[in-house]
């Protein structure tokens, strides 16, 4: 019984999952700002290739 109790009362894992949820959290608003930078650029040159043309 004292070992189920021990189980139970073990956070160790609890830490790992919630710096994977960080880290995913991170990932999710770096890949947002790369994304619309990427689309802001690009019409940033499309602009730029029209108006040299």
């Amino acid at each position: 019984m004292s070992i189920i109790k021990s189980f139970f009362k073990d956070e160790s894992g609890a830490t790992a999952i919630e710096y994977g949820l960080i880290a995913a959290g991170i990932a999710i608003a770096i890949i947002s700002v790369v994304n619309g930078l990427g689309t802001k650029l690009s019409s940033n040159f499309d602009t730029i290739s029209s108006s040299l043309k």
